[in-house]
């Protein structure tokens, strides 16, 4: 059994779009909980087995996995038939393992911080900025239309998702905006939207 705890309109609707991507619907079961929002809003909810209360969480047959890219690297792999993710032997996989470190270890923290208005010089020695992610960013797409070449991989998904969320610090690159486009324009991405809006809504 395959249980992903969600919190509509938060990280966890990736994982969502990802169900979607593999077409594991039948195979993976949704869970909404509740999670408390950077506004205040929302509860720990007792039903969310994550130790922080916190959303994505997959539970598989009693095995916890935590953090979005441990999530989408493990449900690739759990459905290899997607191509969505890069097996070993694949002369793609070191760098597609590398951009899926890359967001957790250097995005995410320059995102959040840029957000938060805070900056240090210990930080950009350890992070560097926006400035060398846009660059890496460039670098990638201006030869290729994804972060592994040719093809669409979760790798793509976890990356582009931080400018969907955080939209007003998408680099002014035009390579850059048609490849977080590309990524926001798949069906799959669509309907996670639409359900978490729905449930929202409801």
């Amino acid at each position: 059994m395959i249980t992903l705890y969600h919190a509509p309109m938060s990280r966890s609707t990736r994982l969502v779009q990802l169900v979607h991507e593999l077409g594991a619907e039948d195979a993976v079961t949704i869970r909404q909980v509740q999670v408390v929002r950077h506004d205040g809003s929302g509860s720990a909810d007792p039903a969310n087995p994550h130790p922080e209360g916190k959303v994505p969480m997959l539970v598989h047959d009693g095995v916890e996995i935590w953090e979005s890219t441990a999530i989408a690297q493990y449900l690739a792999e759990l459905f290899p038939e997607s191509g969505l993710g890069v097996p070993p032997g694949d002369p793609m996989r070191g760098r597609y393992l590398s951009w899926l470190a890359w967001y957790g270890d250097v995005l995410e923290p320059l995102v959040v911080f840029k957000t938060l208005g805070i900056e240090h010089p210990g930080l950009a020695r350890t992070f560097r900025g926006m400035a060398e992610a846009t660059r890496r960013l460039r670098t990638a797409l201006e030869t290729a239309p994804y972060l592994c070449g040719e093809r669409y991989t979760v790798a793509d998904l976890i990356v582009a998702s931080t400018f969907s969320w955080q939209a007003a610090l998408t680099p002014e690159v035009p390579a850059i905006q048609d490849w977080v486009a590309r990524c926001r324009d798949r069906p799959a991405a669509k309907r996670a939207f639409a359900d978490d809006s729905k449930a929202i809504a409801d």
